[in-house]
């Protein structure tokens, strides 16, 4: 499912900013090392940088986000009152607000 939402997403990124798209950089994620996305990113000419094991500090944007993301869903649940098996769902919420 990774390599066909990236591929998604590159191309509307692409059209979205009129850029090209010429670093990609992810974590060592088993979903981005594979040889579907090399062979998509070898043949736009895109060069996937993945930052080292361990070192979130190299992912600090997305990490961040992460946070936030996590922080507005814990938040939601709390206030609400809601069952912790809807932390999914409160991510997905957290996302769009």
């Amino acid at each position: 499912e990774a390599p066909e939402v990236i591929k998604t997403f590159l191309k509307r990124i692409t059209v979205l900013l009129q850029s090209l798209v010429i670093i990609i950089r992810t974590d060592n994620g088993i979903e981005f090392k594979n040889r579907v996305l090399k062979e998509f990113f070898d043949s736009v000419g895109i060069f996937h940088q993945m930052s080292s094991v361990q070192t979130p500090q190299q992912n600090g944007v997305v990490e961040r986000r992460n946070q936030t993301l996590a922080d507005a869903a814990r938040t939601m649940l709390i206030f609400s009152r809601a069952p912790l098996f809807l932390w999914a769902e409160a991510i997905a919420t957290a996302c769009f607000t």
